[in-house]
């Protein structure tokens, strides 16, 4: 039951653009305790049906730049290369540090831009 209600989560999250597999790597690894590596992997498999089915709807409503979005996703393959081949030389414990250091990363940034969408809503009254 526990896959089904992730994969509707993170399926949700993927169609607004916010990253489900962040998501999905996060619900894996906590609640059904697998390996970093593993909850990893699995979420680049889950990532291509629910990615492809957001970019038909995305690109039939006109919301893709698709000479941007080739540019970026040449050289994002090669990066996938990259980052495969150094995640087979990390540990699972410091993969998830590293994931966990992301995350942290992600979170502060979007506080910090809400902070400021803030202060300048707060100027304009």
């Amino acid at each position: 039951m526990l896959p089904i209600i992730f994969g509707i989560i993170s399926g949700i999250v993927t169609g607004l653009g916010m990253g489900g597999g962040t998501i999905l790597i996060l619900l894996l690894s906590l609640f059904m305790n697998l390996d970093q590596h593993i909850a990893q992997a699995t979420n680049l498999v889950f990532f291509i049906p629910t990615s492809l089915a957001a970019i038909i709807i995305n690109i039939k409503q006109k919301n893709v730049d698709i000479k941007l979005a080739t540019v970026i996703s040449v050289f994002g393959i090669i990066g996938a290369i990259i980052g495969a081949i150094m995640s087979e030389n990390i540990s699972s414990p410091n993969l998830r540090r590293y994931f966990a250091i992301f995350i942290l990363v992600i979170a502060f940034h979007e506080i910090y831009k809400l902070y400021k969408e803030y202060r300048i809503e707060r100027k304009k009254t």
